[in-house]
């Protein structure tokens, strides 16, 4: 039962995190007009939101070792729906950002926080299920996101995207108190400098990389944001390197399951990401589908990985880790570049069909990789692997959408064609989908039985022979 439950918890969490950032980019021009703005200059909401996680989840697993899961958890959910109704009351652009500054300290604590409470209290052999029943909600929102917001924006009000969190947020706070084991350690004192060059220097140069040439902000100012944070982040690599106990524990790197499921899930990632900012666009600005109409299309991909998440266990305990990984990661590439095969004329059937299939091989990606992660991480730096798995997470996220973006606008001005003209998103996602494949090659590094406990191809009791032949 707790191998469902408090997976299903957790989700409610990542379910209104997924669903209030999706359904927020189809209402931005009914927000500039209402609060009397630019468009453009709300990408600020979108940014500063981006900003905030990069900042905030590196120190996530400290403070729940500190303060507990269970309260930090809800407390953070609680961070969440209050920044919620701050964007909701927002009368001017600077309220709004800030509002979604307050959401990005919430929700840098939710997912992370979250995910270690399933690190710490399942057992290794039941945490593909649990894992599985965890990134339902990261499938389902970004798809449902795009028409939900657009049905609210359009037949009430903006207003509504950021107030129909509440019942979800409470509902996750009264079955975390209930349910959610406070669980807690003493940990080493917060390495304050450590944060400060990696949450700072991570924000920086996500800021500076997105905002590079979209003229957001003077270009001087994004090179000079974006080598700052560069220097921020490789003044962090020194500083964990003779800090005794870093915020980031970057040794992690050298257990080779971490290492592949962290760095090469950064690449599949990076291309999977840019597919909620490339394909919405290419339905609807390419080939002149309404709002409505491409969110009924998408979101066949979210139930393939709905379907998947029944199989993804045994087929895991059938191929192993290796295999899997290694195959679909090639498969969800293929998929993806496919997408670049669309054209208007193209039937819905096929267009259904091929993201039908490629929802299912994307969950199952995701699946193996939010796994076998941990395989070789012992109870004592759960809390820095989650935080780092998750920092990194947000960084492919935020790169994906980015390189999307910088590949229409570079294949437009080659081709001498606006930006969104429907050509260029092929040439996008072939982009993109090379960049994923390019993941396969650290699954194939990964040894002939990384993960066996975690499959189910051996019994637990048998954990420790296995380990030996994975290290």
């Amino acid at each position: 039962m707790r191998g469902r439950l408090l997976p299903l918890i957790v989700a409610c969490a990542l379910f209104i995190e997924n669903m209030d950032s999706t359904v927020l980019s189809t209402s931005l021009p009914a927000i500039a007009g209402d609060l009397a703005t630019d468009p453009i200059a709300l990408k600020l909401a979108l940014t500063t939101y981006l900003l905030s996680l990069a900042v905030f989840i590196p120190v996530s697993g400290w403070v729940a070792d500190r303060f507990g899961a269970r309260s930090t958890f809800m407390t953070a959910i609680g961070v969440f729906l209050l920044g919620s109704m701050g964007c909701a009351a927002s009368d001017s652009l600077g309220a709004l950002v800030a509002g979604r500054f307050v959401q990005g300290m919430g929700g840098a604590m939710m997912v992370p926080v979250g995910r270690l409470v399933l690190l710490r209290t399942v057992p290794k052999h039941d945490l593909v299920n649990a894992l599985s029943w965890l990134t339902i909600p990261a499938l389902v929102g970004p798809m449902v996101g795009p028409p939900l917001g657009g049905f609210i924006t359009t037949y009430f009000d903006w207003r509504w995207i950021f107030l129909i969190n509440l019942p979800m947020g409470v509902l996750g706070i009264a079955l975390a108190w209930r349910f959610i084991p406070d669980i807690r350690s003493a940990p080493p004192p917060l390495d304050w400098l450590g944060f400060a060059l990696a949450g700072g220097g991570l924000g920086a140069a996500l800021f500076g990389f997105s905002t590079l040439g979209r003229h957001l902000v003077p270009v001087e100012i994004a090179a000079t944001t974006l080598v700052l944070g560069v220097a921020g982040l490789v003044g962090y690599v020194w500083h964990a390197r003779r800090h005794p106990q870093p915020l980031l524990d970057l040794n992690l790197f050298r257990l080779a399951t971490y290492r592949a499921g962290v760095v090469g899930g950064l690449l599949f990632r990076i291309g999977i990401g840019a597919t909620p900012f490339l394909l919405p666009l290419m339905l609807q600005l390419g080939f002149g589908l309404s709002p409505v109409q491409s969110g009924l299309l998408t979101f066949v991909s979210a139930m393939g990985a709905i379907f998947m998440k029944t199989l993804a266990a045994r087929i895991l305990k059938r191929y192993g880790f290796r295999r899997v990984l290694f195959w679909n990661a090639l498969a969800a590439s293929a998929m993806l570049c496919g997408f670049g095969l669309f054209r208007p004329s193209t039937p819905h059937f096929i267009i259904i069909g091929v993201l039908l299939v490629s929802g299912c091989c994307r969950s199952l990606q995701f699946t193996s990789l939010n796994a076998i992660s941990f395989a070789e991480v012992d109870s004592p730096r759960m809390g820095q692997a989650s935080s780092l798995s998750g920092m990194m997470q947000q960084l492919a996220l935020s790169l994906g959408v980015a390189i999307g973006g910088y590949l229409l606008e570079f294949v437009g001005l080659a081709a001498g064609r606006e930006a969104t003209d429907v050509h260029n998103f092929y040439w996008a996602f072939l982009g993109v989908g090379l960049i994923a494949a390019g993941s396969a090659w650290w699954m194939w590094l990964l040894p002939r039985h990384a993960g066996a406990e975690m499959a189910g191809r051996v019994r637990p009791a048998d954990a420790s022979a296995a380990q030996v032949t994975v290290t």
